[in-house]
Parts: structure tokens; C-alpha cells; sequence
């Protein structure tokens, strides 16, 4: 196990920190979000590497060196990286890091170079139909100080604050579909609670397509006849609140990030999980989700915010444009998602239309030379 990396010098990470690359504000506590990359940022990667280090070991986890940064953090065309800014502290809070769905490169296998690829089979229906219209999110963190209730208000909305970034990508890339995430939780978590909680997914978020299969599942060690006998409601909120219950008996709660995924959306596809070997052993389960279909809460929450920001930022750059357009600014702004998703909507139908179209000549010509 190497020592962590001292902390990077503050003046360096925040002359990287450049208006061009925020963001936005966040809803709750003042924040700012920023988006960096290796190569335009190295030094406020490093300081993200070390904190992703701290935060995962302390969880468990962890890569075991100085620094948690690896080949997809600083290959050519890098995975970028979202980060909640204290201004006040000035300090880096949490992240995550993210890849579009059209920048991903494929190997010569036919299978996409991701950092999860190592751990999952992608199905040729999951990368024609899917991956060039998603967003792969991982190595989420909270900086451990921010863990702390001693953080206050900073801490308890730090889960919220990276969410209101994702839900601004979702607006400045309007023809991206679908978050592609990851659930971890560590060896050292409860075994039995873990079980549920993978039951509890299967039960209501199941794939059945096999668009994303692990290469080694998850062994479920607990019997399936007990967990249907305590998971027994088939309303989601009622079957929560079941699961909720029996994970506390076993002195632990369900981890904050699989409580967020899980209120997200009543869409979510669950692919199963699988384990981790670069990565301490971690189990990792991997979800889809479809931005549109995110619970309307939670739009208004961290999306809708974001489109305000972006009316008043419209309003001081050009007010004699806003002021013409009136109302209809905000609208303009956010019916520019629907309008790509419209689109791209007809463009699949189209092509399905003329595959379905070709494939009935293929069928009556092969009935042709069969009666001839």
C-alpha cells in the first residue's frame, strides 16, 4: 500500500479552475461545478486523484497507490471529470467521471474501450441501439471531510450537487440518451444485506434483453426462498421500505450512491454485478438510465435549475435577443433536448421501417424460387 500523495498546491489548482471550464452553480450550498480533463487540468487531476484515493480506501476500497488515476484519465482522448468546487473552502468536494457515448473507441474485438469493459459483455444491440447516445459515468467520490456531518449543509447536499451536474450534461448534450453507471460496494460490506439489495434490484429493474452481461456474476450466497419471504410487496415504494428495514438489522444502511440510482427513475435497467479485481476486490453492478424518463422531481430539481441559469446568463449577454423572445426564452432552451430526441426518434424508426421492408422481399423471394 503506497502513502497518498500530499495535497496539490492550492494556486496551481486554482488557476486551472478557469471560467470556461464551469459548469454551473449548484441548487444547494453555494458550489460550483466544473468540468476538467487530464490534459487542460493536470494538476487538478492529481489533487482529484488523491482524493478519490482517500475516499475510496476509507470506504474499503481503493487502488493501493499514491494516486487513484489510471489509463482512461490520460489516454488521448480522456474520460472528462465533474467536480463540485467549495468556493468558500477552496476545495475540490466530490466528483465523478464521464466519457460520451460518441467518443468511446472500439477495440478490435468489437467491444467498446470503457473502464468497465473489463467486467461486462456489451451485446451487439447494447452498441448500435445504446452506446453512441450514452454518458458512462464512474469513480463517483465524496472528499471524506465532506462525509463528515461536521461539514454541515456542504456535506449533506454533496450527493446532491454532483447530481445537478449530471443533469446539466444532459441539457448541454441534448442528443445523449442514457446515463451507464456503476453500484459498488466493498468485500467488508454485510453479505447477506448485499444480497437483498441485489435481489431487490433484480426484482424490479431486471434486464431481460442481456444487453450488458457480467463475465463473472456475483455469487448470491443467501437463500432466494428467505429474501422473497421478507421482500414480498410488489409496489417499489412498499418494497423499499421492506428492504430498508431488513438491511438496518444488519447494522448497515444501503449505500447513499445505490439509494440515488435506485429514486431516479421507475425505468432503470439493471445488468447484475460482478467483481472488481482492479479495484480491491470491489462488487460492481452496473445500470442504465433513460434521462427522460428520471422522475420529474428530480428534473425539476437539477435540471430545470440549470435551464434558469442559462435564461439569466441569455438575459445579461444579450438582453435586446431576450427581450424579444419573452417567455418563449425558456422555452426555446429547454425543448431543444426534445427536439434532438424527436429527431433521432424518427431517424431509428426510418431504419427499422426499410430493415423490416428488405427483409419481406428477402422472405417473398426466397417463396418465388421455391414455387418456381
Amino acid at each position: 500500500m503506497e502513502p497518498i500523495i500530499a495535497p496539490v498546491s492550492l494556486e496551481l489548482i486554482k488557476a486551472e479552475l478557469t471560467p470556461n471550464k464551469k459548469l454551473r452553480d449548484t441548487n444547494k450550498s453555494h458550489n460550483e461545478i466544473y468540468v476538467i480533463n487530464h490534459h487542460d487540468s493536470p494538476n487538478v487531476m492529481r489533487e482529484i486523484g488523491r482524493l478519490r484515493e482517500e475516499a475510496f480506501r476509507d470506504s474499503g476500497g481503493g487502488t493501493g497507490l499514491s494516486m487513484d488515476i489510471d489509463e482512461f484519465d490520460t489516454m488521448e482522448n480522456p474520460y472528462h471529470q465533474l467536480i463540485v468546487w467549495d468556493p468558500d473552502a477552496e476545495k475540490i468536494l466530490g466528483g465523478y467521471r464521464f466519457i460520451y457515448g460518441n467518443d468511446i473507441q472500439i477495440d478490435e474485438n468489437g467491444q467498446p474501450i470503457l473502464a468497465t469493459a473489463h467486467m461486462f459483455h456489451f451485446s451487439k444491440k447494447f452498441m448500435k441501439e445504446y452506446l453512441p447516445y450514452t454518458i458512462e459515468l464512474g469513480r463517483s467520490f465524496v472528499a471524506p471531510e465532506y462525509q463528515s456531518s461536521k461539514a454541515g449543509a456542504k456535506a449533506l447536499f454533496a450527493l446532491d450537487n454532483l447530481w445537478d451536474g449530471l443533469g446539466a450534461l444532459g441539457i448541454i448534450r441534448p442528443d445523449m440518451k442514457y446515463f451507464f453507471g456503476k453500484m459498488t460496494m466493498y468485500p467488508d460490506y454485510n453479505r447477506e444485506a448485499r444480497d437483498l439489495i441485489q435481489h431487490f434490484l433484480f426484482k424490479h429493474f431486471e434486464d431481460k434483453e442481456k444487453l450488458v452481461v457480467p463475465m463473472e456474476p456475483l455469487k448470491i450466497e443467501t437463500d432466494k426462498a428467505y429474501m422473497d419471504s421478507i421482500l414480498t410487496a410488489e409496489d417499489f415504494k412498499e418494497d423499499y421500505k421492506l428492504l430498508n428495514a431488513e438491511v438496518r438489522k444488519h447494522g448497515v444502511n444501503i449505500p447513499p450512491l445505490v439509494n440515488a440510482y435506485m429514486s431516479l427513475s421507475p425505468t432503470m435497467k439493471m445488468f447484475g454485478g460482478g467483481i472488481n479485481h482492479e479495484f480491491s476486490e470491489a462488487e460492481e453492478t452496473c445500470i442504465l438510465i433513460n434521462f427522460d424518463e428520471i422522475h420529474p422531481d428530480k428534473i425539476e430539481r437539477h435540471v430545470d435549475s440549470f435551464i434558469d441559469e442559462k435564461v439569466t446568463k441569455v438575459k445579461k449577454r444579450f438582453p435586446v435577443f431576450a427581450s424579444i423572445m419573452g417567455e418563449n426564452l425558456k422555452g426555446m432552451i429547454a425543448n431543444k433536448r426534445a427536439e434532438v430526441q424527436a429527431k433521432r426518434a424518427e431517424r431509428v424508426k426510418t431504419r427499422k421501417a426499410r430493415r423490416a421492408e428488405r427483409k419481406s422481399k428477402k422472405q417473398e423471394k426466397k417463396k418465388d424460387n421455391r414455387h418456381n
